[in-house]
């Protein structure tokens, strides 16, 4: 399965209405991002074994680690959890302004230093999602 179809499959298996909600932040996720990197990370360690929810990445973005080493990995992240959507903002090192800059505009969300989470897509001002994810990739420039 390819990657597109691995997206495209992720996307379809939500229950609606995630699954409405996924489809419009991916395609306006894609608006934003045109011709980045797209990734998928199924949520599988290297022994199969489940450790994260199934992710689409967006961008690219490199990890350093405190051991010097380095990971590829996307910028922006888009995930259903059992509450509702996460969108990760990878790369902003100073971790107050995502709460401070958007939290109180965003609407019935949840912001923290690389994370804006919220149940439902009608919930969030979707314009200051989109102003949060331009900021990320403008701010670290590896997109």
């Amino acid at each position: 399965m390819n990657l597109q179809e691995q997206i495209n499959g992720y996307i379809v298996s939500q229950p609606e209405p995630k699954r409405i909600d996924m489809q419009a932040l991916h395609n306006r996720t894609l608006q934003v991002l045109p011709g980045c990197k797209l990734w998928f990370d199924d949520g599988k360690n290297s022994e199969g074994k489940t450790v994260a929810n199934p992710t689409i990445g967006y961008g690219f973005h490199t990890i350093k680690y405190a051991d010097g080493k380095t990971r590829d990995f996307f910028q922006i992240g888009l995930s259903v959890n059992k509450s509702g959507i996460s969108v990760y903002i990878l790369g902003i090192e100073d971790k107050t302004y995502l709460p401070q800059t958007y939290g109180k505009e965003i609407g019935k969300a949840s912001v923290t230093g690389y994370c804006i989470r919220f149940k439902k897509l009608k919930d969030i001002n979707m314009d200051i999602l989109e102003a949060a994810i331009r900021y990320g990739v403008e701010v670290t420039g590896e997109n």
